[in-house]
């Protein structure tokens, strides 16, 4: 047969409340994904600075769950 198109990566995008559990979900759907080896990134959206790889925060905590990258987009920069 013909060459096959490139597939597009599927997104997902959660939105919520502050403490909703957001980060709780996209941790486990981390793992569960890079467990069984497929390559994940993550893109957060912030109202306020934010400095990545802080331990606890977002950016970190995916990264701890199998993240291959971790983004951050604020109002005034990407990091």
């Amino acid at each position: 047969m013909g060459d096959a198109a490139p597939m597009s990566p599927p997104v997902f995008i959660f939105v919520g409340h502050s403490g909703c559990g957001k980060t709780t979900l996209v941790e486990k759907l981390l793992r569960e994904l890079s467990g069984s080896g497929l390559r994940v990134a993550t893109i957060k959206h912030a109202h306020h600075k934010v400095v990545l790889d802080t331990p606890g925060k977002d950016s970190y905590r995916y990264k701890e769950a199998g993240a291959v990258m971790s983004m951050l987009v604020t109002s005034n920069e990407l990091q």
